[in-house]
């Protein structure tokens, strides 16, 4: 069984939304199943079916989110050396190809968020980039073109 990768940030949102999905959520899905029953007939009760699809949705959700945290290795960011870029840290880089910086968070899978400039540890931009120093220039695989990147700065969140 692989390991999920957690900043202590990420463990605590899992936790979080587990909580709500098995409270708020199993008790919205109920109220929607007992008024779709109230409808009648349920074998040709779409809100009733679209409440049991919605149950079995929160459910899955529910699974995945405490398999996660079963296999979760919670890193501390606090504690990982800043002299290489590694997870849980903020990494700047630069593409020398097209001269465009970049600076994303090194996160868990579950964790990544574009968005938020969160970046997961199995994406192919930062797979190379893990154990690179400040200065360092690697090359990597983006949209079938082999391009360079310099690491420009590494921090802790």
């Amino acid at each position: 069984m692989d390991k999920v990768l957690l900043t202590t940030e990420g463990h605590k949102t899992l936790v979080a939304r587990l909580a709500d999905f098995k409270g708020r959520g199993r008790t919205e899905v109920a109220d929607e199943l007992e008024e779709a029953r109230s409808h009648g007939d349920l074998r040709e009760n779409a809100d009733y079916d679209a409440a049991k699809e919605k149950q079995g949705m929160l459910e899955a959700n529910i699974r995945m989110i405490e398999d996660q945290l079963a296999r979760a290795e919670v890193i501390d960011v606090s504690r990982v050396p800043t002299h290489v870029v590694g997870f849980g840290l903020i990494v700047k880089f630069e593409n020398l190809d097209t001269e465009r910086v970049m600076e994303y968070q090194i996160v868990g899978e579950s964790e990544a968020d574009l968005t938020a400039k969160k970046i997961s540890v199995t994406a192919p931009i930062v797979k190379p980039l893990l154990g690179k120093s400040i200065g360092d220039i690697v090359e990597v695989e983006l949209g079938g073109e082999v391009q360079e990147l310099e690491v420009l700065a590494i921090r802790r969140p």
